[in-house]
């Protein structure tokens, strides 16, 4: 055998040897990451003005009156605002409640799944619905309460993106929780 035929073998083995020993498995990308989002613990304050009701707002939003008994709660930092609304009651309860309901199942299109939590406290005569909406709704948190009589209150959160539950999810806890606080601290003067 000629020493360059010996060569040219020796280097084709070489070569398979490095292509068979240098394969691994299939490299598969990376998965999109999300932003990890933490928030300081919240603190209340009780929120009064000539309105017929009070509550307690976390004192890291912001609240601007409608001049008409409505709020808006807005949130800078996560770009969400609670919108409060008040009616009085005026002897037509079963509109109200059939109103509050149906702006929440409106959202039925996109939602994955609507719970539902009835709140009760019989002291201070709050009675209400609180919804957890989940999926890329619009909104994935609404709620109202009553006194059955003359008070009449409807909140909901909005967030200043386009709707992805996973991307907002830590913010719509933090501010689920404000809600339900809101509720459960509500009293009418």
């Amino acid at each position: 055998m000629n020493k360059p035929f010996v060569l040219k073998i020796t280097f084709l083995l070489l070569v398979f040897a490095s292509l068979f020993t240098s394969c691994k498995d299939d490299v598969l990308p990376k998965p999109k990451s999300q932003l990890r989002l933490e928030y300081p613990i919240a603190d209340y304050a009780k929120y009064e003005n000539h309105c017929p009701f009070t509550f307690d707002k976390n004192t890291a939003a912001s609240i601007k009156e409608d001049g008409k008994c409505g709020f808006s709660i807005t949130y800078p930092k996560m770009k969400a605002t609670i919108y409060l609304t008040y009616k009085n009651v005026n002897g037509d309860l079963k509109a109200l409640l059939r109103d509050a309901q149906k702006l929440t199942y409106e959202h039925v299109i996109k939602a994955d799944d609507i719970i539902e939590q009835p709140f009760i406290n019989t002291d201070k005569k709050v009675y209400g619905m609180f919804y957890q909406v989940g999926g890329n709704a619009a909104t994935n948190a609404q709620f109202y309460a009553t006194d059955s009589l003359k008070h009449f209150i409807t909140g909901s959160v909005y967030f200043y993106a386009k709707p992805n539950f996973d991307s907002i999810m830590p913010a719509a806890s933090y501010i689920k929780n404000d809600m339900q606080t809101l509720m459960e601290t509500l009293e009418w003067k």
